[in-house]
């Protein structure tokens, strides 16, 4: 089945893409934004999509699982896709067109407040896609079976090569048909790639090895921090060596492979 996520993730790729590779364009000529504020507006928006993924893997770690954060989050992009792709075919979502780009009108607050709901919404959406989706594939190799090693190997070589091709495609057969044909059109193929991309993970879904979420290191992190500032003030024991070695508290990491959270 790491196949079929293999197949998501490329459709989610060569979405995402094509949504962000020819957007200063759109925002500068569609939206007859000036070009320092499309910038700016990209620039929070790219820096909003690179945080929300720490935030995803935490809820994904914690308690939601790597299946039902993907799936959520793969719904939310698409409804962002979704909504710029219907600004973008609907004429009162834009302001008039202005070909000799010269006293164009701006868009309206109503016109960019449909941009920036979708921008968050597609930054919302990759909080969940990008930190689980190749975690999620390996979880579908059982490494105690024979032969498995070797088809994750496999897996990876066949994930980069279809992100390369994804990213490629995007990039020029999307890419031109938002500068010749249409935005319409533009934006709408990234977002019928992406709910197919979506179909295609929920089809294979009575297939899937789902592991239980096993807590976020950054929670354990964070505890550590925690108990060693409420600690701070603790004298140190007359035998040092209980500080290092100590087989009763040690078991727990030889056989869980963590460290044993404690007040």
């Amino acid at each position: 089945m790491w196949c079929v996520v293999a197949a998501n993730e490329m459709c989610d790729r060569f979405a995402s893409k094509g949504f962000h590779a020819n957007m200063i364009t759109y925002l500068t000529q569609q939206l007859n934004l000036p070009l320092v504020k499309a910038s700016n507006t990209l620039t929070n928006f790219a820096g909003t999509a690179n945080f929300m993924p720490l935030l995803g893997a935490l809820i994904a770690d914690s308690f939601a699982g790597r299946f039902w954060t993907i799936t959520v989050s793969s719904v939310i992009y698409e409804l962002g896709l979704l909504s710029i792709t219907i600004s973008a075919l609907l004429p009162s979502l834009r302001p008039p067109p202005s070909p000799t780009q010269t006293n164009c009108i701006e868009a309206s607050n109503t016109q960019l407040w449909v941009l920036y709901i979708s921008l968050l919404l597609t930054s919302f959406g990759s909080a969940g896609v990008r930190p689980c989706v190749v975690t999620f594939a390996a979880d579908q190799f059982d490494m105690s079976r024979s032969g498995v090693a070797k088809r994750s190997w496999n897996f990876f070589n066949l994930y980069y090569f279809s992100m390369g091709l994804a990213t490629l495609t995007a990039l020029t057969i999307v890419v031109y048909i938002q500068d010749n044909v249409g935005w319409g059109w533009g934006l709408g193929i990234p977002t019928i790639a992406m709910a197919l991309s979506i179909v295609a993970f929920l089809a294979g879904s009575p297939l899937y090895r789902k592991l239980k979420a096993g807590g976020s290191p950054l929670v354990r992190l964070t505890q550590v921090v925690v108990a060693a500032v409420r600690k701070r003030k603790e004298e140190t024991p007359p035998d040092p060596k209980v500080l290092y070695e100590n087989k009763e508290l040690d078991a727990g990491i030889c056989i869980h492979g963590r460290l044993l959270h404690s007040d």
